[in-house]
């Protein structure tokens, strides 16, 4: 073990992240989280499926689907063009034995592409890049099947590459990081959050690497848990959710609102990167930068969940921006300095303006007009603001 690895032992343990009752009237009280409680210093996943068997391993898929989601958020010809070559990684935790059946079930399905191990368009490895896997986890399982279905969903053409944590304790995963980094990866999804602590910053390093995009779902646990890690890290882009509903009376087609148990607010550490120009949390880095749906997600998964089923949760949101960072990428659009690029004058993005994740009497916990923390600056509409 190296010094640095010993160091980061020692490190104080946080609060264990729990996932606290949704908000009176809110639809998310059915829920529960797919992988279950963490243990202490472990992050949990941002996943969370219905409670109870109503809705879990279907033999049809229900929720929305790729041509749903990109029709939404305007990225339905940018999803057909671009991607090609690019690599989006996602960050997980345990083993995943059948992930590449599910995922050609899901791709199949819904008419898009093979995407399989030995045509190079997927790859799965363990947090220190090779094959020594980690032992399987159903919980986790749900939760990488949700994520590589996203990234497929707004990025078909993109390559998926899974790396595995031996378990998501925070430096596992943040190793794991560097690993996908390291494999070439041009945008990193972690649907993972875990309550901050005083040591947090440690662990910065590995999630700074210029010139790839990092995501981290902002949690679960409402306003009334704050700003989570690593979300909470200026080298990333922090997404929250969002509730989107069809309404074809609209002109988008489509509404949507802050979905009401995104985490949001001001870190306690982490100071406020330059390109943050949000005011509240004064030094202090505020969480979320941008958001896409986190509701009725249709994720297959025959290893855990034994079919298919519809996902919640900030998991969702993450890799699709991932995925739209890499879209945006290979269009040739300049990389962005780490989640800068929604905050830039004029980016085209949809403003979600109504809902709420708790009381707080200002914009950190009330979506409304520009800024907000469950939402950050909007949810995408096209390509360009990323």
């Amino acid at each position: 073990m190296s010094l640095w690895i010993a160091a980061l032992a020692v490190l104080p343990v946080a609060t264990v992240y729990a996932v606290p009752a949704a908000p009176s009237g809110s639809s998310s009280t059915a829920l529960q989280p797919l992988c279950g409680p963490p243990a202490p210093g472990e992050a949990a996943c941002a996943g969370e499926i219905l409670a109870g068997a109503s809705g879990r391993g279907s033999s049809t898929p229900s929720g929305l689907r790729p041509a749903d989601l990109q029709q939404a958020y305007a990225l339905t010809a940018a999803s057909s063009a671009y991607g090609s070559g690019e690599t989006v990684a996602v960050i997980v935790a345990y083993d995943y034995p059948n992930f590449e059946g599910d995922l050609a079930t899901y791709r199949s399905t819904f008419g898009l592409t093979t995407c399989t191990v030995s045509s190079g368009c997927l790859r799965k490895v363990d947090q220190n890049g090779g094959t020594n896997y980690p032992q399987p986890n159903k919980g986790w399982a749900g939760e990488t099947a949700f994520d590589i279905e996203m990234v497929s969903a707004i990025c078909p053409n993109c390559h998926i590459l899974i790396v595995e944590a031996d378990n998501p304790s925070s430096v596992n995963l943040a190793l794991s990081v560097d690993t996908a980094a390291k494999l070439g990866a041009i945008a990193i999804s972690n649907s993972y959050a875990r309550a901050e602590w005083s040591g947090e910053s440690a662990l910065d390093v590995h999630y700074d690497h210029p010139g790839i995009m990092i995501t981290v779902a902002s949690g679960n646990g409402t306003y009334s848990m704050g700003a989570t890690y690593p979300a909470s890290s200026p080298y990333v882009t922090a997404v929250g959710g969002t509730k989107l509903t069809r309404a074809k009376a609209t002109p988008r087609g489509w509404t949507e609102v802050a979905w009401a148990k995104t985490s949001s607010g001001c870190s306690a550490y982490e100071p406020k990167p330059a390109w943050q120009n949000t005011g509240r949390c004064g030094s202090k880095r505020t969480v979320t930068d941008t958001s896409a749906d986190s509701v009725n997600l249709a994720t297959y998964d025959s290893y855990g969940l034994g079919g298919w089923s519809p996902s919640y949760g900030t998991s969702g949101p993450t890799p699709m921006i991932a995925a739209v960072y890499a879209l945006a990428i290979s269009s040739g659009t300049p990389v962005p300095n780490y989640g800068s690029s929604t905050y830039a004058s004029g980016a085209s993005l949809f403003d979600i303006t109504s809902g709420t994740t708790g009381s707080c009497g200002n914009y950190l916990c009330q979506a409304g007009p520009g800024y907000d923390g469950p939402t950050g600056n909007g949810t995408p509409n096209g390509i360009s603001a990323y």
